[in-house]
């Protein structure tokens, strides 16, 4: 694959949507029997065997169609040099997954020289999948079956009808200045919600929550919903405002005012030493 182009980025989508297909495989019996063992990895978050196995499906998939690139999985880590790496999430949410709730998705994203060109956000059990590619737009399948171009919300300033929603917040939390920061958001918004991981993502990229502002994450949790975001009109940055890359930690994302607005609150103070 040479430098991405509209028609390269086409092909690598249909190749990561058949790998999504292919976790979903996986996935899907085993979370609907409930048949599996839970180990605790060293971060302490929760792996199955149903993680590890989904990520060899995407892989295999992706291989086929790239042996050259370089592959970055939740489940086997890095894998390979070049000017693109594939992303994988095979299950993010595994917390949902275990407990027997359809919160959770299969994450994959592809980066072209540090800049993220494509994403698939595969949530089958929750009836939804959205994709996009850099230049192309976003899209998103329901739980009717129909394809539909998604744009985040028009919202330029807080009010009583911006909604808000939250994921992990443990750094934010330990920041009096980033606590102080996201109340002051609160306060000036209409509702506050925690739909979490993929889920607020999707319902930003179609506009039904304006905001999303998150403190602990690791980029295999959003690259793909980076490129979902964008492409339906938003601007995706850490707490900062700085730009996604491979060691980013926090999200703000939102339309591009309203985004604007939540920075100016000071989101990205640093934790209390």
């Amino acid at each position: 694959m040479s430098a991405p182009d509209a028609d390269s980025l086409a092909t690598a989508l249909a190749v990561a949507q058949r790998a999504a297909d292919a976790a979903e495989a996986v996935i899907a019996p085993r979370y609907r029997a409930q048949d599996f063992e839970v180990a605790t990895k060293a971060d302490a978050t929760p792996v199955t065997v149903v993680d590890r196995e989904a990520e060899v499906a995407i892989k295999r998939v992706l291989r086929a169609g790239y042996p050259d690139h370089a592959f970055f999985g939740e489940e086997e880590g890095r894998e390979g040099e070049g000017d693109f790496l594939w992303l994988i999430d095979p299950i993010d949410g595994t917390r949902a997954f275990v407990r027997g709730y359809p919160f959770f998705s299969t994450q994959i994203a592809l980066m072209h020289r540090g800049e993220l060109v494509l994403g698939v956000s595969a949530a089958g059990e929750f009836g939804e999948r959205a994709w996009a590619v850099a230049g192309g737009g976003a899209y998103l399948r329901g739980r009717d079956g129909v394809i539909r171009s998604i744009r985040v919300s028009s919202a330029t300033a807080p009010g009583p009808d911006t909604a808000i929603s939250t994921g992990n917040l443990s750094s934010l939390a330990a920041s009096a200045d980033g606590w102080a920061a996201l109340a002051a958001l609160v306060r000036q918004t209409g509702r506050i919600r925690g739909y979490g991981d993929f889920l607020h993502y999707h319902l930003l990229a179609r506009g039904a929550i304006d905001l999303v502002v998150e403190s602990d994450l690791n980029i295999l949790d959003i690259a793909a919903l980076v490129v979902i975001v964008r492409e339906a009109g938003g601007v995706f940055t850490d707490l900062a405002g700085a730009p996604i890359k491979l060691d980013t930690r926090s999200a703000l994302a939102g339309p591009p005012v309203l985004h604007a607005w939540a920075l100016e609150q000071g989101l990205g103070a640093r934790p209390v030493a």
